[in-house]
């Protein structure tokens, strides 16, 4: 499966960006989704992740009540709106897919299989 993610730029912060994740040659309806960062020097972390099946959803503590993952099964679209966006959330954003299915959210990079190009979040204070 071929990942595209886009819908990033440049916002003020508490600005709001929608990213979007859309599949080409497999239905991700029944793969489990991430989405992750990687700031300048730092490791990609988890930002969001839903689970395959059952739709359990993760964030990780610095997005929680701003950061909403959904999927769109019919678009073959995976989204993250991420409201209230503060400077470090400055980071490229990555979408990721994989089809072994748990109940429980995949939030580590070596749990997926498939992963699109990135996407540059830049949050101005």
């Amino acid at each position: 499966v071929q990942l595209q993610a886009s819908g990033g730029g440049l916002v003020q912060s508490g600005g709001s960006l929608r990213l979007s994740c859309a599949a080409r040659g497999r239905s991700l309806s029944t793969y489990a989704m991430g989405w992750f960062r990687q700031a300048p020097g730092k490791e990609r972390e988890v930002v969001a992740a839903i689970a395959w099946p059952g739709g359990r959803i993760y964030y990780t503590d610095s997005v929680k009540d701003r950061f909403t993952i959904s999927r769109d099964n019919a678009k073959n679209t995976v989204y993250l709106q991420m409201n209230s966006l503060k400077p470090e959330d400055t980071a490229v954003y990555y979408c990721a897919a994989s089809p072994r299915g748990r109940l429980l959210p995949a939030t580590r990079t070596n749990e997926y299989d498939y992963w699109g190009q990135g996407t540059l979040v830049t949050v101005s204070s």
